[in-house]
């Protein structure tokens, strides 16, 4: 390692044509630079440069030598260029992973981020495994409601809206529930967990509040196959406001005791690392959070 600093130093020597020139530029003494010449000097047993009270001259055996250390430090120099790059303009690729019913939103949430930077590359992992982003390579995740504990950086984007929500043909023949109490005679589509039963909580007008205990007759860890399965009339269901908007529109859903709030479900960008987070990243955190609190039911 000392060598290359050394090299860098005999570099900004010739460059500079002068010891004490160089010296300056890269902030050492006149005298220290001398010293790191010499050293060069004695560890590859050769003479780089003459010396005399007016100039400096290269070698033959410096002259080869001054090459191979320019293409150093210019390989250096752009290095660090890039660091700067990355640091100041999206660029290279953005790993991002995704649950499968947030996949369709990435588009119109990160689209304008890829218009305006044609040198960001987007690799989307849609998975609804909590998998992890060291072993993956992924620079950003997209996470819902609570986090397990882990090292990982989580930022709240924002939280939405959850209501329950029912097809109008399983309405017209089970009935449409009227209070709190009428919801656990109905059939339940809950997301899959490992034990227990689905803990409903539910507060209502004039601060009322209940907890209601449910058994699920299908449950699933993919929302989209839960929210397939509402609209084809198979149950009830806590649907996100974020991903049946389309479906209320459209009728195939409707809200079931609308007067009754379920808690919100909190949006989290997650990222591997705390500090030098790349332009990539927080570009694109950015634009996950405006688009996310231009939809409705979103705070």
């Amino acid at each position: 390692m000392d060598d290359f600093k050394r090299m860098a130093v005999f570099a900004a020597v010739v460059r500079q044509r002068s010891m004490s020139a160089a010296a300056r530029q890269l902030g050492l003494s006149t005298s220290a630079v001398s010293q790191q010449i010499r050293r060069l000097e004695r560890s590859g047993a050769v003479t780089l440069l003459h010396r005399s009270t007016r100039k400096l001259t290269l070698t033959d055996a410096g002259e080869r030598f001054y090459a191979e250390c320019a293409a150093m430090v210019e390989a250096a120099e752009r290095a660090q260029h890039q660091l700067q790059a990355s640091r100041d303009a999206p660029s290279g690729e953005l790993r991002l992973s995704a649950p499968v019913g947030f996949a369709r939103h990435v588009a119109p949430a990160l689209g304008g981020l890829l218009a305006a930077h044609p040198a960001l590359t987007l690799r989307l992992q849609v998975d609804d495994a909590h998998i992890d982003l060291i072993e993956a390579r992924i620079d950003l995740a997209v996470r819902f409601g609570r986090l397990p504990d882990s090292t990982w950086v989580a930022r709240r984007l924002c939280h939405f809206a959850l209501w329950l929500c029912a097809s109008p043909a399983y309405l017209r023949e089970h009935g449409e529930p009227t209070t709190p109490q009428d919801l656990l005679s109905h059939h339940w589509l809950g997301f899959a967990r490992e034990r227990g039963p689905m803990l409903l909580q539910l507060g209502g007008p004039d601060a009322a509040a209940q907890v209601l205990r449910l058994e699920p007759r299908i449950t699933s860890n993919n929302q989209l196959s839960l929210q397939q399965m509402c609209a084809a009339g198979l149950g009830l269901a806590v649907m996100g406001s974020l991903d049946v908007q389309d479906d209320l529109q459209a009728g195939r859903l409707v809200r079931v005791l609308p007067d009754w709030k379920v808690p919100p479900l909190d949006v989290w960008a997650v990222t591997p690392q705390r500090d030098a987070q790349p332009a990539k990243v927080r570009h694109a955190v950015t634009a996950l959070h405006d688009y996310l609190l231009a939809q409705p039911g979103v705070e």
